[in-house]
């Protein structure tokens, strides 16, 4: 491959990974709203003007506008160019890891690859939405779980699924029973059953190996980011969406996740 045509896979995978990121904040903002996706065009929520295409230009029109709309000086949340800007990044990584575009004597795994885009993106959607209303759309599990499914092909012998199939099956298992126990004690639900979903797929994606290291970020990290949260907020009884945490976990373990297995199976000599 030469440079002419890496740098061009660059180039294309920064626009394309900032124009979806930039579609990304439709979906947070309409799906859990029961709004179409397509119709109304664009438009600032405060003065309903119609947002013209040079205003809608990812990141740059922000920069540009100085975080306000044109019309009637609102201001537009950070959030926006912060999403089409990790969006971005994490495409990026992806091009990283599981091509050879950027690192030449990196294996290509263009399955992997391009189920990776996906599951970028829509795990970026999960952790607002969730963060937003608690709630995590089913439509957005489907194409994970799409995701998840397609990528069996990556790897389609006897033990690679049935990792991935003990890791669906064990994530549902483990998170089922912890919310029946905490319901028991407590007489409500602790684990909403979307998280219970996500998990799963979360296993199927990775495997058991991948998924238990993914998951075990999400609790160190859940845990303290809760608890600086309670020394400087001091709140008590409130609750937070556990796939805010997850969907990182999840990611983390997608990027580092076989790297770190690797090194902790020969450290225990092989399993």
């Amino acid at each position: 491959m030469n440079i002419i045509i890496r740098v061009a896979i660059i180039v294309l995978t920064i626009m394309v990974g900032l124009a979806v990121g930039s579609f990304l904040n439709v979906v947070i903002y309409r799906l859990p709203n029961n709004m179409s996706l397509s119709k109304p065009a664009s438009h600032c929520p405060k003065c309903n003007h119609k947002i013209k295409w040079y205003d809608n230009i990812p990141v740059l029109s922000y920069i540009i506008l100085r975080g306000k709309c044109r019309y009637c000086k609102e201001k537009i949340s950070f959030r926006y160019p912060a999403i089409e800007l990790i969006n971005m990044t994490l495409w990026f990584i992806c091009l990283i890891c599981f091509t050879n575009v950027i690192v030449p004597t990196m294996a290509v795994n263009w399955i992997k690859f391009g189920t990776s885009l996906i599951t970028c993106s829509a795990l970026i959607c999960i952790f607002c939405i969730d963060l937003d209303h608690m709630v995590i759309p089913d439509v957005l599990q489907g194409v994970f779980l799409v995701a998840a499914l397609v990528l069996l092909l990556d790897k389609p012998d006897f033990k690679h699924i049935l990792l991935k199939l003990i890791g669906f099956g064990a994530m549902f298992l483990l998170f089922y029973i912890v919310n029946t126990c905490y319901k028991l004690i407590k007489h409500r639900d602790g684990i909403g059953f979307g998280d219970v979903i996500l998990a799963s797929l979360g296993g199927l994606y990775l495997g058991i190996y991948e998924m238990l290291y993914g998951l075990l970020i999400a609790c160190i990290s859940g845990a303290i980011i809760l608890i600086l949260i309670g020394l400087i907020k001091k709140e008590k009884g409130r609750e937070y969406p556990f796939a805010t945490f997850l969907t990182g976990g999840i990611l983390i373990a997608m990027f580092t996740g076989e790297y770190v297995i690797n090194w902790y199976s020969k450290l225990l000599g092989g399993f």
